[in-house]
């Protein structure tokens, strides 16, 4: 592959320590679709790093977190650019690339913890790329604060500690994200005492949050609304034509944010018409894909997606050029339509699409088997709530008022 930088210039900025990996990172880079552009800022940026580790005598086997802040800040008040996001990404693919064992930066003991907790999540439960920050974020807050002034004393965890915890963060928290808190916790007390690390079983200590079956009615949007979110859309440009796919794979299947994110190239059947969706607990569900559909995403995919090696449908359109790192990207999206289409939503995430096809179906006469087909769920107890919102057929089955109507 013909390098995108002039090779007399990459040869003289080939200096110091780092001077072997200047190749490898200018592929991960190309491979990345990074502008040309950009390129020799960051050779250029990688070379004074390099410079700054020979002059400081620092070994490529000391570089961690502390020498990068080092160099970042050498200059007080100062910053480069695009120094830190090349230096970040350069250790990085170092890590990746696994050149030098003793090149990586050295973990700290939380780090460590949650490297281990991780793999046991992993390995041992099973769980999805997408459900692993749910679990690692909490463990990690509950970790820096708790032993953010000294060494890792896991075997010192009290309940006191852990009841701090919980009342200090799940007051500010909605029900749904408190219950995932707790959840989060639990597992992770479970975890250390299934490896030793604690003695005592903690996990009683956290109790349960009050989230009831049936609470809520479930938040959609108004007849005609998503039609005209979709029409309001801007198909002008290559990301709101993106976008505009996205949208429509969420109002017409019901699908979840993180359905979209991992959808990938493989998983579209144009000659049967089919989508493959990856559900929840990696189960797998077809559903017909609709023309509508079916057209935003081939356009997409024949003049709009970027050159990658990703196999995911959608990516981001500024490099590196790969799928979303996360569902929140899709909810940006559901959000940043909404207003644009002013409307006024008490939801405004991805989700609130998925309960509005529901509410939908519903009212079109769908039955509540059929409504959890399409959405992919796994218990019709799920699909339950939506009977709430079918109120003229809950009419024939209320009873009467006690005393009759005033």
């Amino acid at each position: 592959m013909k390098s995108i930088i002039d090779p007399k210039l990459l040869e003289g900025l080939r200096v110091g320590p780092l001077a072997q990996y200047f190749d490898p990172y200018i592929a991960r880079i190309e491979e990345e679709g990074f502008s040309p552009s950009s390129v020799p800022c960051q050779a250029y940026a990688i070379t004074r790093f390099s410079k700054w580790l020979q002059e400081k005598q620092i070994p490529l086997r000391d570089l961690d977190g502390a020498t990068v802040r080092a160099f970042l800040n050498r200059e007080h008040g100062v910053v480069h650019r695009p120094e830190p996001e090349t230096i970040h990404r350069l250790v990085a693919i170092l890590c990746d690339m696994v050149l030098k064992v003793d090149s990586a930066p050295e973990l700290t003991a939380v780090q460590e913890c949650l490297r281990e907790y991780r793999q046991y999540l992993v390995r041992q439960r099973g769980l999805s790329a997408a459900s692993l920050p749910n679990y690692l974020s909490y463990a990690e807050q509950f970790l820096q604060e708790k032993f953010a002034q000294g060494e890792l004393r896991l075997d010192a965890l009290r309940a006191l500690d852990i009841t701090a915890y919980v009342k200090l963060h799940v007051a500010k928290l909605s029900p749904g994200r408190a219950k995932l808190l707790v959840t989060a916790l639990r597992g992770f007390l479970r975890y250390l005492l299934h490896q030793g690390k604690i003695a005592i079983d903690l996990s009683p200590c956290v109790l349960p949050v009050a989230c009831w079956s049936f609470s809520e009615i479930p938040k959609s949007l108004p007849p005609g609304t998503v039609e005209r979110v979709l029409a309001r859309c801007n198909r002008k440009t290559s990301i709101g034509r993106r976008n505009h796919a996205i949208l429509l794979l969420l109002a017409r299947l019901g699908l979840r944010a993180g359905e979209v994110v991992t959808l990938n190239l493989e998983d579209l059947d144009w000659e049967s018409g089919l989508i493959k969706i990856r559900r929840k607990g990696s189960r797998w569900t077809q559903l017909p894909l609709p023309e509508d559909v079916g057209v935003a995403i081939a356009a997409y995919l024949r003049s709009d997606r970027p050159p990658s090696s990703s196999r995911r449908v959608f990516l981001r359109h500024c490099a590196p050029a790969r799928g979303f790192a996360g569902t929140i990207s899709i909810s940006s999206i559901v959000r940043r339509t909404l207003i644009e289409a002013g409307v006024d939503s008490a939801r405004t995430g991805a989700h609130v699409l998925r309960h509005t096809l529901a509410v939908d179906l519903l009212r079109n006469g769908a039955t509540l088997h059929e409504i959890g087909d399409v959405l992919g769920h796994c218990s019709p107890n799920t699909t339950a709530i939506y009977a709430k919102v079918d109120l003229v057929a809950l009419r024939s089955i209320a009873l009467p008022w006690p005393g009759g109507v005033r």
